[in-house]
């Protein structure tokens, strides 16, 4: 077993089997990763809302590596076990016009820098989110030839935005093409499930893995293993919970993420710019119900305790 290094150099944008290796390991390897934002840099600590309105999408979501694995084929598994993921101690969280769940309701950039510990990011006057660092993107290169945007994810992994990807996972994915070239960025200090405004508290971080090698057992799509862990400590004051009911499924997610919108507004007296950004790191979206035809049920639950009033 070694121990490698992946820095600033070592960056790409977009997945495909030609891009050069950045670092070659062994299975069984550790790997320290420094990953960019989501932004690549163009927005830093001290930044204004004008950093989000000048976004260049050619440069979002850079990726660390790619990391090619000796011995790796296609039809089998890498098993990534994430060893620890290190917050940089600030983050930023965006509406970026024509993007995002609510991109029809939300059209001008909104922008929310916010500093955090060990325990919690301090993300507007009273709302404290616990920190939870975790791996927005991670994946392997696919089969097909050309380069694959970063945006959507893929069967072989990618912008999965799995809150999750934490330390102590293990994450299972198929590998398509020789040497598997294994990438990562997009780290996050805290999200909801659903991600609906589009970004999390993203921020650079350090994340450190193991790389091991599955002869022959790749999976259909990426798979997780968790750790036990306690209840969260933000679920112990209870949750509001709104709903969206009807026959599309993306139609009752806005319904239930503008219902929550609304009630964070009347009940806490905030802009809805901050309410949205603040659902898509904190609340998280659910199936409550996919059964009962015609209509289907998304339920939006927001932690009470992130409120400090």
């Amino acid at each position: 077993m070694h121990q490698h290094s992946l820095h600033h150099h070592a960056r790409h944008l977009g997945w495909d089997r030609d891009t050069p290796p950045a670092l070659t390991i062994a299975p069984g390897d550790r790997v320290e990763v420094r990953c960019a934002d989501a932004s690549g840099g163009q927005i830093r600590p001290d930044a204004t809302v004008d950093a989000v309105a000048g976004l260049s999408a050619e440069r979002a979501n850079p990726l660390s590596g790619p990391l090619y694995v000796d011995g790796a084929e296609p039809g089998d598994a890498l098993a990534i076990d994430i060893l620890a993921v290190q917050p940089s101690g600030w983050g930023w969280t965006a509406i970026i016009p024509g993007f995002g769940l609510l991109a029809a309701d939300f059209s001008a950039a909104h922008l929310i820098v916010s500093r955090h510990d060990a325990q919690a990011a301090e993300f507007l006057p009273g709302v404290r989110i616990p920190v939870r660092p975790f791996i927005g993107t991670i994946g392997v290169a696919p089969a097909e030839h050309g380069t694959h945007v970063v945006i959507p994810p893929y069967r072989t992994g990618g912008n999965m935005d799995c809150r999750d990807l934490v330390a102590g996972a293990r994450l299972w994915l198929p590998v398509a093409v020789p040497g598997a070239l294994l990438s990562l960025g997009d780290t996050h200090i805290a999200q909801g499930d659903g991600e609906v405004c589009g970004t999390a508290i993203e921020a650079p971080m350090d994340v450190h893995l193991r790389v091991t090698l599955h002869k022959g057992k790749g999976p259909p799509s990426p798979m997780l293993d968790l750790p036990a862990a306690p209840l969260r400590s933000e679920y112990q004051r209870g949750f509001c919970v709104t709903t969206g009911i009807g026959p599309d499924l993306m139609q009752a997610a806005r319904d239930a993420v503008r219902h929550l919108v609304d009630t964070l507004c009347a009940r806490h007296h905030m802009q809805p710019e901050d309410a949205y950004c603040l659902i898509s790191v904190a609340a998280d979206l659910r199936i409550s119900e996919i059964v009962n035809a015609p209509h289907w049920t998304v339920s939006a639950y927001f932690p009470n305790a992130v409120m400090m009033d």
